[in-house]
């Protein structure tokens, strides 16, 4: 009989994907994690019921959150990983020869299961020098740390369970004090057509602390329901506006390899439809 993974993330929306062999089915410290094989997406993880990342389409998810903030700054020398336990957005960043990384993950058991079970996705990131590995809970971290970063990606899970905290204003306000001046956070901010309210919270919230928010999106497959979008809030109007050429000299200069990302994608991810804007905009 074939086994069927029903992702119910969305309601009355369902991935359904056709598992084959099983790695991992058990519940962590945190919540529950399983890791199989599918013929299209390769190997799969998902986390409380959720697709999180799979081996074949990840590259997209992945190459947007750390090129889009690394070459709009363009002298970006530390980034902080909230998330990430996949160690995929860590494996994007340390691909800039002079960036170092601190990844912070509360659950201990992804990492190690993602290294054991899906060590395309980091390709060796773990075992880079420049990448500090911190077993902690994220909203505490950014509270409590004195040190300070260029960039910060929040690579969290969506606003259920233990992701529910990485959305919230004490969270993104928490993460500003840790950021270097013109500094940019970029998070993970689901599929608007099926989750706009997140997408307006999230925009509510960080418009409250930062001078120019806005959100970039990509189309990931294993994520149903259309494009995702991406949060991106700085206090420099300037680093969204980076011109197309500047782009490509500093993707030139960083001996970057890249399936997805290129400058031009860059520029035209920001390029919101008139759906994702309603959304921005629509009155309370």
């Amino acid at each position: 009989m074939i086994e069927l993974f029903d992702e119910g993330l969305h309601s009355g929306l369902n991935l359904a994907l056709e598992v084959g062999k099983v790695h991992y089915r058990d519940k962590t410290d945190h919540q529950d994690l399983m890791i199989f094989d599918h013929a299209r997406f390769g190997r799969v993880m998902s986390l409380d019921g959720a697709v999180q990342t799979t081996e074949n389409d990840e590259f997209i998810y992945h190459e947007m959150f750390a090129h889009v903030p690394i070459l709009a700054h363009g002298s970006v020398e530390k980034v902080l990983i909230i998330g990430g336990g996949d160690g995929g957005a860590a494996c994007q960043v340390l691909k800039h020869k002079n960036i170092e990384a601190t990844l912070v993950d509360i659950d201990r058991t992804v990492i190690d299961l993602s290294i054991e079970y899906m060590p395309s996705v980091s390709d060796g990131a773990f075992d880079n020098p420049r990448l500090e590995v911190v077993v902690a809970d994220g909203c505490q971290f950014v509270k409590d740390t004195a040190d300070k970063w260029d960039v910060i990606i929040i690579d969290s899970t969506d606003p259920h369970g233990p992701g529910e905290v990485l959305y919230t204003e004490e969270f993104y306000g928490d993460c500003k004090t840790c950021l270097t001046d013109g500094g940019i956070i970029v998070t993970q901010n689901g599929v608007p057509f099926v989750q706009p309210d997140e997408l307006r919270t999230s925009y509510d919230r960080l418009n409250d602390l930062f001078v120019d928010v806005s959100f970039f999106m990509a189309t990931v497959p294993s994520y149903v329901g259309g494009p995702l979008a991406f949060g991106w809030a700085t206090d420099n109007v300037a680093l969204r506006k980076v011109s197309t050429g500047i782009l490509a000299e500093r993707y030139l200069d960083a001996k970057i390899e890249t399936d997805y990302y290129s400058p031009e994608i860059h520029q035209a991810s920001f390029v919101l439809p008139f759906y994702v804007q309603k959304i921005l905009t629509a009155e309370e």
